[in-house]
């Protein structure tokens, strides 16, 4: 039988996708456990979606790793998840570099425990020569706040004359975004079976293609990318235009 990743059409991969790994807390509970057993379950997943990218040399997966809503959770929760994304990074340091993949972080990383940044500074640092691909952790992220940033400093530069209003573009404003070396997302993904977006990447998925999947994020394998890239490729993008128009371009 042949498998979906050799169904895919690999001319026409999206260059940027990025998941939303929702459902590590019920996936324990549905087993009796804590949420953090959960948690740290979803490792494995994790770098399944990171191979699959990898394998099929998409260039960018962002990973909404922990929101800025986030910080609310239960204090138990919050410091096991820190302690594990600081020992995941150690884990995972070597096989990232070695798959030539370069380190990103978007969010607001000072609100993160100082070993945390650390780590991730490094991390960043050690795989800045990297060009196989790009691997973004979305931390301590939220949209919401990253627009209203942007905003601000660009109000600041029409006060100060560095902008005028008539120069406001939508590509000056994406410069003043976490995401501004990153291509506009093509294809989100969201694990769990809930249907939002959840404060994540607001302006970058405008024209992004949605896939929401009835499975919790510790159960996702490659097999489930390569089909989210199937279903990705068999639909028809059309960024405001008809059919026939791009027919037309065709």
């Amino acid at each position: 039988m042949q498998s979906i990743k050799e169904k895919l059409n690999l001319d026409q991969l999206p260059k940027h996708v990025a998941i939303i790994m929702d459902g590590n807390g019920r996936w324990a509970k549905s087993r009796g456990e804590e949420r953090t057993f959960g948690h740290k379950h979803a490792i494995q997943a994790v770098r399944n979606a990171v191979n699959a990218c990898n394998e099929i040399h998409i260039p960018y997966l962002t990973l909404y790793t922990f929101s800025s809503e986030n910080w609310k959770r239960p204090d138990d929760e919050v410091s096991t998840l820190m302690g594990l994304i600081s020992e995941t990074l150690l884990l995972e340091a070597e096989d990232i570099f070695s798959k030539g993949l370069r380190m990103h972080i978007i969010g607001d990383i000072k609100r993160l425990p100082e070993l945390v940044q650390e780590q991730l500074m490094q991390l960043v640092e050690i795989t800045k020569h990297n060009d196989k691909g790009n691997l973004i952790l979305a931390l301590s992220y939220g949209s919401q706040k990253e627009i209203l940033n942007a905003v601000k400093e660009i109000s600041s530069k029409v006060k100060s004359g560095e902008l005028t209003e008539e120069e406001i573009t939508e590509e000056v404003f994406e410069k003043h975004l976490y995401t501004k070396e990153f291509p506009p997302v093509d294809l989100l993904v969201r694990t769990s079976g809930e249907v939002r977006i959840s404060n994540f990447l607001l302006w970058q998925i405008a024209y992004a293609e949605l896939q929401f999947l009835d499975m919790l994020w510790p159960d996702f394998g490659k097999e489930d990318f390569f089909q989210c890239i199937y279903d990705y490729q068999n639909k028809e993008r059309r960024f405001g235009k008809t059919s026939e128009q791009l027919d037309e371009q065709i």
